[in-house]
């Protein structure tokens, strides 16, 4: 588990700078450059994913129950990741109603998947890593939206065509993992 855990300190350590400092990590880019912030951040980012997997995948082995979850909330579980993969694409896609009225659409993606994966699963080491990375998402839509506020930061408005584009290829990133890479990547079939 304490692999796990450092990996989640971080990777979203490095991805909360922005939320817990938001002004030292403005000075630092500009001592530094942009090129070089983004490749450390990267570096950070890319070491915390591995301990994470590593972690997730060793923590597994020495599994403890924490609750038993009910069979309809496994189920649910294919909604609430339909619907943030669907705002994951709407923070790419311009011009969408997700984007223009959440402002930051991903952040909030991060905590509804993470909300669905905390009903379906039981494990510590289920917890320990989906509930970080609902705290995660929900300070970060918060944070993201309070700065908005201060800099009086809006979004365009939506149209249905971009609506349409971010609810299809949200649609379409959910069925390849859902029924495809998450099998492969994670050794769990969501449908099997």
């Amino acid at each position: 588990m304490t692999i796990l855990v450092l990996g989640l300190i971080l990777f979203l350590g490095v991805h909360s700078v922005r939320i817990v400092a938001d002004g030292w990590r403005s000075r630092t880019i500009a001592r530094i450059g942009a090129a070089r912030w983004k490749g450390l951040y990267t570096a950070v980012s890319l070491i915390g994913f591995v301990l994470i997997v590593w972690g997730f995948v060793l923590a597994r082995h020495e599994a403890q129950l924490l609750y038993v979850p009910a069979a309809t909330w496994k189920h649910m579980n294919a909604l609430f990741t339909l619907v943030a993969f669907v705002l994951f694409a709407a923070a790419k896609v311009p011009g969408n109603h997700f984007k223009s009225v959440l402002g930051h659409p991903q952040a909030f993606g991060v905590a509804v998947w993470s909300i669905g994966h905390l009903l379906a699963t039981g494990m510590l080491h289920d917890v320990v890593l989906f509930g970080s990375f609902g705290v995660w998402g929900a300070a970060a839509f918060w944070a993201g939206r309070a700065r908005d506020g201060r800099a009086g930061t809006t979004y365009p408005s939506g149209t249905w065509q971009g609506d349409a584009k971010a609810l299809a290829g949200g649609l379409v990133i959910w069925a390849l993992f859902a029924f495809w890479l998450h099998g492969w990547l994670i050794g769990v079939q969501p449908f099997g």
